[in-house]
């Protein structure tokens, strides 16, 4: 019996990398969550803002790359952002194929209100301090850079 134990061992759900990842992800949506209501933003919506609160002025394509995102997933989540004012859409003069990400005053705005209510709501719930969240976050990226080159083949 211990030989068909050890022989499942890889197959349980509790030995699963990506189930503790999934769960994870999970928990931190669970956290997150009355976080960002008080912001009026969903989880994928304040990656967008993140990522525009960094560099102003992207074009779609270029947050999609940021984020791993389509343009079909997208462009129904910019155009949301975009409804609650904090983001807007114009056309590129130079290529009016491409669609550029400008943040509106109330967007930019948005950014002081997010520093004093997030982190410190995140840092707290970890139990972590920032060395071990430092390291978990580079160890986390190395993993899905090795995942994306499996894949990538």
């Amino acid at each position: 019996m211990r030989k068909k134990i050890a022989a499942d061992a890889p197959l349980q759900l509790g030995n699963q990398l990506c189930f503790a990842v999934y769960s994870t992800a999970h928990a931190f949506n669970r956290v997150y969550k009355p976080l960002l209501d008080r912001l009026g933003l969903t989880y994928p919506q304040y990656l967008v803002m993140l990522v525009l609160w960094e560099r102003d002025g992207l074009s779609v394509k270029e947050i999609g790359e940021r984020l791993f995102l389509d343009s079909g997933t997208l462009t129904p989540l910019l155009k949301r952002i975009e409804a609650l004012h904090l983001i807007k859409r114009t056309r590129s003069a130079e290529d009016e194929r491409q669609v550029l990400v400008t943040l509106t005053a109330q967007g930019a705005g948005l950014r002081d209100k997010a520093r004093t209510i997030v982190p410190p709501a995140i840092l707290d719930a970890t139990g972590c301090s920032i060395a071990e969240l430092a390291d978990l976050h580079g160890r986390l990226v190395k993993l899905r850079e090795h995942l994306n080159a499996a894949v990538e083949g």
